[in-house]
């Protein structure tokens, strides 16, 4: 591990991936965790694309020392895609995250929407689905099952306010040790 003085700027200011060092909650941070602690509730979180949404579930569901029984898939991963598709004949599928969401088949969408509604109405304590894509990706769901409205929770990701952007600064500053003047 690098002492403070000899962190890199890549490192620090993280382009892609999760920041370990800068990571700020974002404003939508305790709604999500709300959520995510709600048994059976559908989570979707949607937003712009680089905006911080799956480093948003991935850190609560480690504060929640959930990370390590979470299945994460992808809808860009070809070979997650039979597993997303075959969820709804699971039994107990414990926390499923699916990402990018926004790329899975009409048909898998459709599939997802049925499951999200079964785990709500039963408030299963053992299945719970997080779906996390593009802007709208919760409206997308609710056109294959519009019964899914109250039973989902819709996290919409945005910018944050600026006092967010000086606590990521700041943070950074000090893993640098330098002063960064912006006026």
């Amino acid at each position: 591990m690098r002492s403070r003085m000899n962190n890199l700027l890549e490192d620090v200011f993280k382009k892609s991936g999760v920041p370990q060092i800068t990571f700020v909650q974002p404003k939508e941070y305790l709604s999500l965790k709300v959520s995510l602690r709600s048994k059976g509730r559908g989570t979707i979180v949607e937003g712009p694309s680089g905006i911080g949404k799956t480093t948003s579930v991935l850190k609560v569901l480690d504060e929640l020392g959930l990370n390590k029984d979470a299945l994460i898939l992808s809808g860009r991963n070809s070979e997650d895609l039979e597993l997303i598709d075959s969820l709804a004949e699971m039994d107990d599928i414990g926390c499923v995250i699916i990402d990018d969401f926004h790329r899975l088949p009409d048909e898998t969408k459709h599939k997802i929407a049925d499951i999200v509604k079964l785990y709500a109405d039963s408030e299963s304590p053992s299945s719970k689905l997080v779906i996390i894509g593009i802007n709208n990706a919760g409206q997308a769901l609710i056109n294959y099952a519009s019964d899914l409205t109250g039973r989902i929770d819709r996290i919409p990701f945005e910018s944050n306010p600026d006092e967010k952007l000086a606590e990521l600064v700041e943070k950074g500053e000090k893993a640098l040790n330098v002063k960064i003047n912006i006026s």
